[in-house]
């Protein structure tokens, strides 16, 4: 019998060691674009094949979900027969979705190298469940999960915290006193968030005065009420979605969807603490190697996110990548 509460997987993902890619991407960009990684830098599409990992973590640890859709730009990860290995049959739950096809209706918006702009109409795949998880390709489970871990009482889980909606923007008057160039932070994305609701839906009153403190984990979505949004608030997608690379006006897609959820009472906050693994590689000796330890010790954590592993070492790539294909599962 089929579920009637289907949960899909939405993943985005890009390969910009692609030639192709890369030649679109520096046609476009300006060069202090390219060399600022918050932006355009390489290293922001760079891919050592974190895709496979995610995949078959999905598979692994909630084999539950219904389909996994891969948005890409004219590329194709080909995970059939991997997938086929080491989860016979799940290839057919595979579905490559191209930005063609999300930004349909919109295609001078094309072609667009910035993840908030691709996160804005994912909720246009066709077929996409009312629930679904947002997966970026770094990002993995590492133990299993229900869909209560994602949904519960008909609302949103969201890993997180509150965070107070003046004080990111005072960090950012601070951040802006100093030298150089200046980095779009996470915080910066979602603070544009709440700003977007208590514009459009609020007609300039202040709903939010916080944020929701979202880490780097999988987020669960529901299409409906970004599909709501979007389509009362034209103007909203369109601001939003039409940047080729990263605005500082842009606003988090995940977190507005999460603040929307609150707004109707239907957000579920838990703390993130110990649930989950950032790992970002440093120059520092035993700094990967301990980062793992600590979370192998923890009973608690389920989720993982591999940020920038290009940028590590060769022994800390092969510790990583190593490590990640024991805690799932998978044989050589």
């Amino acid at each position: 019998m089929e579920n009637a509460n289907p949960v899909d997987a939405v993943i985005t993902w890009v390969d910009g060691n692609d030639p192709a890619h890369r030649a679109r991407r520096r046609q476009f960009a300006r060069p202090e674009e390219l060399s600022n990684d918050s932006i355009a830098g390489d290293t922001r599409y760079t891919s050592i094949g974190e895709i496979n990992y995610c995949v078959a973590s999905i598979l692994r640890f909630a084999p539950w979900i219904r389909n996994v859709f891969i948005v890409t730009d004219k590329q194709d990860p080909k995970l059939e027969e991997y997938v086929e290995k080491h989860f016979p049959g799940r290839s057919r739950d595979l579905h490559i979705v191209d930005h063609s096809v999300v930004f349909r209706g919109m295609e001078e918006a094309l072609p667009v190298f910035n993840s908030l702009s691709i996160e804005s109409v994912l909720w246009r795949i066709p077929g996409l469940a009312e629930r679904y998880i947002y997966f970026n390709d770094d990002c993995s489970l590492s133990a299993p999960v229900t869909p209560e871990d994602f949904y519960a009482d008909n609302g949103l889980v969201c890993y997180g915290s509150r965070f107070s909606l003046k004080l990111v923007k005072l960090l950012r008057e601070l951040k802006h006193l100093r030298p150089g160039p200046k980095v779009f932070g996470f915080k910066d994305a979602l603070a544009e968030s709440a700003d977007a609701i208590n514009r459009y839906e609020e007609g300039g009153k202040k709903k939010f005065n916080h944020i929701v403190l979202c880490g780097h984990t999988p987020h669960p979505q529901l299409r409906s009420l970004l599909e709501g949004f979007f389509t009362d608030h034209p103007d909203a997608l369109k601001s939003n979605a039409f940047h080729r690379f990263r605005e500082p006006s842009q606003f988090n897609p995940q977190e507005l969807c999460y603040l929307l959820a609150e707004a109707r009472g239907m957000l579920s906050l838990r703390p993130l603490k110990g649930e989950a693994l950032y790992l970002k590689p440093k120059n520092k000796e035993g700094y990967v190697a301990g980062k793992i330890a600590g979370f192998e010790s923890n009973p608690k954590a389920r989720f993982c996110c591999l940020n920038s592993i290009d940028c590590a070492s060769k022994e800390d790539q092969e510790l990583i990548i190593s490590w990640l294909k024991r805690r799932i599962g998978l044989q050589d």
